[in-house]
């Protein structure tokens, strides 16, 4: 399985993701460890994307 890993301050890559998607709350960026799938798909709900889009977006961030 394909772990979502996020480097560096999790607060800035929030603060990059609601610049780029306004759309998105704080509630839609809080990510608790053990509930990635929960997190992907309030993403892929918000943005019309596909979980693998969006950890690629994560990834670049």
């Amino acid at each position: 399985m394909n772990k979502l890993m996020i480097k560096g301050s999790w607060n800035e890559a929030k603060g990059k993701l609601k610049q780029k998607y306004g759309t998105l709350t704080d509630d839609d960026l809080t990510f608790s460890e053990g509930q990635e799938d929960e997190f992907l798909g309030r993403l892929q709900k918000r943005l019309g994307k596909t979980k693998e889009e969006i950890r690629k977006e994560l990834r670049s961030l």
